[in-house]
């Protein structure tokens, strides 16, 4: 390989997202945080602090830094200056337990964990006994910690970016623990800018005069695209909010800050739409709404809509894949399905013999495309499971209708059988949260005592409605209204809430234990 070749191979994706806006925009505010506003040198002059002081505390390039912050300025300058300096940050949760941190410690090896102050005693009773953890730093005073701030403020603005290779681990994430045991997902440098290229500007058209707010947080492959890689990409502008987004909370930031783009799952826009937090259209600037993480009721589309004037583009991606490969478009929604592949990946649907299936027959969805993980950190059984060659299995089933467009009818590990007849468990849900009592639902299998699988629904009733018999029967009744009659929930179980991941996915194994 000649020294020509090898150059061409250099790309770092924090310098790719950072230095086109220098000095052209570098007044402009990139983003704003619960505690002020960041222009896009300032951004850049952050990064560069944090790389240095990760190099001064002796992290070396591969190794691991383990991210635990709010969403925030710091989180972005952290996240950056690591990748900047060849150091992988791991993009982590904030509302984990001990147990879970633990893990997330030992698994991904991290010389370094940079974490907020008042998540830092969740770490506390794990920390001692990490063979090769070295250095912990806190974001906001802590007792005995050094503090993130403070070392950023000593340390140099000036920093070479390292010479990575695209293909080259750039940052890791870990799945989001639907089904167990969280697994290392590894990113690769030329991945983010592919999400902001493919489908933040070719899809949803995101502009430099667009103000962006998620509500997935940025550890989470929707958040990160959302806020981090879009922005910068367009030149645009961020919220970033710290908070737990309550449907309160994000009203209030809907109206005060006013931004263009909205980016929800739908569990908040169906909270938001049952709240008086939701301001009234014409006291909004919203211009495009965004849905994942979840399928979107089509009563929730349709009454967002309603109440806002603006539709929600639905789409569907996954931690593999890093953000969203089929989706929707502006303008042109259909309602009850994720939309076409996003230009510049391939999907494919096969059945159990692994041979594709025809348009209207259910089959499991693989996609190709430039954003793929390279795999899973130290689980080759895994890896090789899900990433086939060039094609990553999604593990959800769907169908490919006439038009091109895909319906998701469910993950493989949460489909039923019922009476030999596969049985879609979101077609169940949303037929159930058509009734006017329910809030919230979440279907799964049970084994009845002649030892076959039916539907068992967990039901969170609206305010104002009491569970009993009456309301079993009449949402039972209901369904039946709406769907073949072997699909309909055997039994109804009322909850006052579903076990969900932080980025608002039912976690539906722990209901099949109940």
């Amino acid at each position: 390989m000649t020294d020509r070749d090898e150059a061409s191979r250099y790309y770092n994706i924090a310098e790719a997202l950072l230095m086109p806006h220098l000095p052209g925009r570098a007044n402009k505010i990139v983003y704003k945080d619960d505690d002020g506003a960041c222009s896009y040198a300032e951004l850049a002059d952050k990064a560069n602090r944090i790389a240095n002081l990760l190099v001064a505390l002796g992290v070396r390039r591969e190794e691991r830094v383990l991210l635990c912050l709010h969403d925030s300025i710091e989180w972005s300058a952290t996240f950056l200056g690591a990748v900047k300096a060849g150091i992988i940050p791991v993009a982590t949760n904030t509302m984990l337990t001990p147990a879970d941190y633990d893990y997330l410690l030992r698994d991904s090896r991290a010389a370094a964990l940079i974490v907020a102050a008042d998540v830092l005693p969740q770490f506390e009773p794990v920390l001692e006994g990490q063979r090769h953890l070295r250095n912990v730093v806190t974001l906001g005073a802590a007792a005995g910690r050094p503090e993130l701030r403070a070392l950023m403020a000593a340390a140099s603005p000036q920093f070479e970016t390292v010479d990575t290779f695209r293909d080259e681990p750039a940052f890791w994430q870990y799945s989001s623990g639907t089904t167990g045991r969280p697994k290392g997902v590894v990113h690769l440098h030329g991945g983010l800018i592919k999400c902001a290229e493919l489908y933040a500007r070719d899809i949803l058209g995101i502009r430099e005069d667009d103000l962006i707010f998620s509500a997935a947080r940025m550890f989470f492959g929707y958040g990160m695209g959302n806020s981090l890689a879009f922005p910068l990409a367009a030149g645009a502008s961020a919220i970033l909010f710290g908070g737990r987004p309550t449907p309160e909370a994000v009203g209030a930031l809907l109206l005060r800050h006013q931004p263009t783009i909205f980016f929800g799952v739908p569990t908040l826009y169906a909270s938001l739409l049952a709240s008086d937090a939701l301001p009234p259209a014409d006291q909004l600037s919203l211009r495009l709404c965004v849905s994942a993480g979840e399928a979107l009721p089509i009563s929730v589309a349709r009454r967002w809509q309603e109440r806002t004037g603006v539709e929600i583009v639905e789409g569907l991606g996954s931690t593999e894949m890093l953000h969203m490969f089929i989706s929707g478009r502006p303008g042109d929604v259909r309602e009850g399905c994720a939309g076409k592949p996003v230009p510049g990946y391939e999907v494919r649907l096969v059945g159990e013999d692994g041979q594709p299936v025809a348009p209207g027959e259910l089959g499991e969805l693989q996609v190709s495309g430039p954003t793929s993980a390279s795999g899973y950190w130290a689980q080759r059984e895994k890896s090789q499971d899900t990433f086939v060659g060039r094609w990553t299995r999604s593990a959800d089933k769907c169908v490919e209708n006439e038009d091109g467009t895909i319906t998701v009818t469910g993950r493989s590990d949460d489909m039923l059988k019922v009476g030999g007849i596969y049985v879609s468990p979101l077609e169940v849900e949303a037929a159930v949260v058509e009734h006017p009592s329910v809030a919230e639902a979440a279907v799964v299998g049970y084994t009845d005592a002649d030892g076959l699988v039916k539907p068992r629904a967990f039901v969170v009733l609206h305010d104002g409605h009491d569970a009993s018999p009456e309301a079993e029967l009449a949402i039972k009744q209901h369904v039946k209204a709406l769907l073949a009659p072997y699909k309909y929930p055997r039994s109804i179980r009322f909850v006052p809430a579903l076990p969900k991941t932080s980025t608002g996915k039912i976690q539906r194994f722990k209901l099949r234990d109940q």
